[in-house]
Formats: C-alpha cells, sequence, structure tokens
C-alpha cells in the first residue's frame, strides 16, 4: 500500500529551479533516504512534500492531496523534522512534545491526562526520560533533534519527513534512534522519508535510496535487494567512483560500508 505518491514535483528559489520532475513512491512500513551531494535539491524535496514551500506537481499521503489541503490536514498525516527547530521561546521539553497533539485539539483546548502519559513515555522512548520539566532551550542540538523527534511520534501521522536526523546525533544514538525509527515504522504501519549525508546509515537502515542529481531522481536503489555491484554502480553515478565492502561484527551481523576509490 502506498502511503506516498510524489508526481512531477518542481521547486525552487526565485527564479532558480532547483528540483524538475521528481516522481516517486512510498510504500507502508518502508524508511526511504535521499541521498545526493550538497546543494543537489534534499531539503528542497522534503519541503515540497509537505507543502511548506510552493511547487509545480502533486504529492498525494494517505490519500490527501497535500496541494489541496489545509495545514491542520497536512498534519494530520505527516510531520516535517528539520535539521533545526526553529523554537526560540522558553518552553519546556514535555510542552514542545505535546505540540504534536495541536491538529487533534479545539481553539485553547489543552492537551489531556492520556496525551501528557504519552508523551513522557515517548520522550522515554528516544532517551530523553527526566527531561520533561527542562527549558528546550537549554538542551544540546541533539538532544533538541531527539525532542522533536517525540512531538512528530505523539502526532501519529502516516509519513515522517526527517531532515539530517543524524546531524547532531552522537554516534550510538544515531544508531539506537534509527532502530527505534525501524521498528516503529513496521509495527505501526508508518513511513518516513529521511535526507542523510552519513552513507552508512542509508545503506544499512534504507529500504530504498533516491539518488538525487541535477535535479532529479538519477536511480533507486535497494540494498537488501540488489547485488551489492548495482548499488556500488548506482552511487558512483552520484560520488564518483566508489566501492562497497561488507563488514560483520562480533555477533556475525553484516553491514555495508562505502569507500571512495582514489
Amino acid at each position: 500500500m502506498s502511503i506516498l505518491s510524489a508526481k512531477d514535483i518542481k521547486a525552487g528559489y526565485g527564479n532558480r529551479t532547483v528540483i524538475d520532475g521528481v516522481s516517486f513512491e512510498i510504500g507502508e512500513g518502508e524508511l526511504v533516504g535521499i541521498i545526493g551531494s550538497n546543494g543537489c535539491g534534499k531539503t528542497t524535496l522534503l519541503k515540497s512534500v509537505c507543502n511548506n514551500l510552493p511547487h509545480a506537481g502533486s504529492c498525494v499521503i494517505g490519500g490527501v492531496t497535500i496541494e489541496k489541503a489545509s495545514a491542520k490536514e497536512v498534519a494530520f498525516v505527516c510531520s516535517y523534522i528539520p535539521q533545526k527547530s526553529g523554537i526560540n521561546i522558553d518552553i519546556s521539553v514535555l510542552d514542545v512534545v505535546l505540540m504534536g497533539y495541536n491538529p487533534y485539539l479545539g481553539f485553547l483546548e489543552n492537551p489531556n491526562k492520556k496525551m501528557r502519559k504519552k508523551a513522557l513515555e515517548v520522550l522515554t522512548q528516544v532517551g530523553l526520560s527526566g527531561f520533561e520539566d527542562r527549558n528546550f532551550l537549554s538542551l544540546s542540538e541533539g538532544q533538541k533533534q531527539l525532542c522533536v523527534l517525540a512531538r512528530a511520534i505523539v502526532s501519529d501521522c502516516k509519513l515522517f519527513l526527517m531532515d539530517e536526523p543524524e546531524s547532531a546525533l552522537d554516534f550510538s544514538v544515531r544508531y539506537r534512534i534509527l532502530d527505534y525509527l525501524k521498528e516503529l515504522l513496521t509495527e505501526q504501519k508508518k513511513s518516513a522519508l529521511v535526507t542523510l549525508h552519513d552513507i552508512s546509515l542509508a545503506l544499512n537502515y534504507c529500504d530504498k535510496l533516491l539518488l538525487i542529481n541535477n535535479g532529479n531522481i538519477e536511480a533507486v536503489a535497494e540494498p537488501n535487494k540488489e547485488d551489492i555491484h548495482s548499488v556500488e554502480d548506482k552511487l558512483s553515478g552520484i560520488f564518483g567512483a566508489v566501492s562497497l565492502k561488507e563488514v560483520y561484527d562480533s555477533k556475525g551481523r553484516k553491514s555495508l560500508v562505502m569507500i571512495r576509490e582514489t
């Protein structure tokens, strides 16, 4: 079942077109990564999908045509997590997470006890247990990202749009959070579209990789299904000559790493 269907997306800034004619689909439970060099349009594509950026083409999420929907209707089906939270006021961590319930609340209605309980549970799941009364602005950038992720999770939307979620996280935390995210998507039949700079994370966690070049999708790779040399060739079309190698941890679990040819 398709969660997101994007067709002929074209967007940019002023007179400069950044992405042009981008089309793809995301199925239920899939974690899909957007990969490409700096400035290729990864963030532009995310903003277009949730209608945060004017664009041509269409995006349908959970049966809702985003371009025709209100902001509240969009919030019901997708949650956008930017690189920077945009929050610059004194507010508690718990209150930030509770913002995820805004689409479900009436005018001046406050979150109920059940919502507060769920918000506290999710804070624990993302590693912020005991932080609920802390000032959001006092958190590290990585902790802020975890808090905003918790806000997205309680919103119970169908699709997460995440812009470099690993960028401010410690090495061990980024793997733990992606493990948690994968489990969440599978259990709750949700999906995620994420931009990633860490190619190792992308190769080992994403079901599909959208390889962006010159404003469009040059190739789609499926690391878990394709021959390693096929994925290698597709990545080489984006990053220049690269090699993929299989490595194993102490428990015999396989991972892929990318090495640049010199």
